[in-house]
């Protein structure tokens, strides 16, 4: 399978992932370093616009992340502001929107986890 094959199978996969399978992962990673469920979703606001009734529809609805996104109350667009390499690929350079949007969730999930204060975490 040549690259560009494997690129598209991979997005494709992240597409289809399933929101209110990985909601509980992030915060299990947030919690094993101290950080709270709270400040998970306090990320997920932020860069969806999504309030607390609303995210918990995502969670319970089953929305894959094609969904979850697409469905977004608003994006932020300091969400630009998030750069860097996640699961080995440059958030910044990803030109699929949701893949783009997933790999940033991702990363604030991890600054969160390495303990960076919430203030950086949201690009204030």
């Amino acid at each position: 399978m040549d690259e560009g094959a494997r690129r598209a199978r991979t997005t494709e996969k992240i597409h289809r992932m399933i929101f209110g399978e990985v909601h509980p992962l992030y915060v299990q990673k947030a919690e094993r370093t101290g950080r709270r469920r709270e400040e998970v979703d306090e990320i997920i606001a932020w860069l969806t616009g999504y309030d607390a009734a609303g995210l918990r529809r995502e969670i319970e609805g089953g929305s894959d992340f094609e969904a979850f996104f697409a469905r977004a109350p608003k994006i932020n667009p300091a969400a630009t502001k998030v750069t860097g390499m996640i699961c080995g690929y440059r958030v910044e350079e990803l030109e699929d929107r949701t893949e783009r949007l997933v790999r940033c969730l991702d990363k604030l999930i991890d600054e969160l986890a390495k303990g960076r204060p919430m203030e950086k975490i949201l690009r204030n």
